[in-house]
């Protein structure tokens, strides 16, 4: 037996292995995801891929997760959700998957550190939102700056804020803040906006919020938190500074789903396409998340998604116990019996 050391939690891995179940991602979806599977006995492997815990591990506060009346930090919820799975059995392994050949069973992963193979497949690899890039960024994130209204808003209460953006998302949080913030100000580089009339109107007409036009962000200045940005006309190069306690950035995200393409479908946007139970075009694979969600990217719908999508592996695994697998290589499947 070929053992490899693993670098999270200082477990032997048993190389060449097909597990029942592979989780890609460690944000709640993915943990969520793995404790069901691993719950109904199946031999299940979560890797991490480059950011531990997803998005919500950079969050300092989150205070709408059920169950936690007092709130907790996102790193703190992350360690109780992988503990939870762990408890049935998940090994947690850190790696990057950089190839997946989806073409045949078991599935093929390749990582940074080793391969992996799957009877079953669980894609949780999140989205990225889209960053201004500017100094000052990533240094207050969590501290000020935030790309999510529905989870930081209520931190804002009494406070001024701006959304920088300019298209319905923008509009839609940027609405959102007004239940917390004093005074939300529209930052956009542009004289008009993207987003639909019917929000435009929502927001010319809602007395807490003001627009800066033609502007961009430069620089997002604090100590300790935000205290303020840097701003520059994109029409005469003036540049002012503008004192705020929170910056919403709201420019769009970016699906993590570079590594399937060309093997499952995505939308328009880049998005993996699902049916009602979180199936993708490809018979034994699953997403769930912020890969497959473009619409709620909430820490519980992600949950929810990677529950739904662990018990949907487990139900297709049952129905397929007696098939043969297609291996590259003469390896023992490890089924743990129920």
């Amino acid at each position: 037996m070929n053992l490899r050391f693993d670098l999270d939690m200082g477990k032997e891995i048993e190389k060449d292995k097909i597990y029942d179940v592979i989780v890609i991602g460690s944000g709640p979806s993915g943990l969520s995801a793995a404790l069901y599977a691993s719950r109904a006995h199946l031999d299940t492997l979560l890797l991490t891929g480059s950011e531990v815990g997803g998005q919500v591990s950079l969050t300092n506060e989150v205070d709408n997760y059920p169950g936690f009346a007092e709130g907790l930090t996102g790193p703190e919820l992350v360690q109780k959700m992988q503990a939870h799975a762990e408890r049935f059995g998940t090994v947690v392994q850190i790696d990057t998957i950089t190839e997946a050949d989806l073409s045949r069973r078991p599935f093929h992963l390749k990582g940074l550190y080793d391969e992996y193979w799957a009877r079953a497949l669980v894609i949780s690899t999140g989205a990225s939102p889209r960053k201004l890039h500017v100094p000052g960024e990533s240094e207050f994130t969590g501290r000020g700056v935030s790309y999510c209204a529905t989870c930081d808003g209520w931190f804002f209460r009494d406070k001024e804020v701006i959304v920088v953006g300019g298209g319905d998302s923008a509009l839609e949080e940027g609405i959102f803040l007004t239940h917390y913030a004093r005074k939300v100000t529209v930052v956009h580089r542009r004289d008009e906006l993207r987003a639909g009339p019917a929000l435009q109107k929502r927001a010319f007409d809602n007395e807490k919020i003001d627009f800066i036009w033609n502007a961009v962000v430069t620089e997002i200045v604090g100590e300790g938190n935000v205290k303020a940005v840097r701003l520059e006309n994109t029409q005469t190069g003036e540049q002012w500074e503008h004192p705020v306690d929170g910056v919403f950035i709201f420019i769009g995200h970016i699906p993590n789903t570079t590594l399937f393409e060309d093997q499952l479908e995505v939308d328009e946007h880049g998005y993996l396409v699902v049916d009602g139970r979180y199936a993708t075009n490809v018979e034994g694979v699953w997403a769930a998340g912020e890969v497959a969600d473009p619409v709620f990217r909430q820490v519980i719908t992600s949950a929810g998604m990677g529950a739904a999508a662990g018990i949907q592996a487990q139900r297709w695994l049952d129905g397929h116990e007696t098939e043969e697998a297609q291996e590259e290589k003469p390896v023992a499947s490890v089924r743990q019996a129920s």
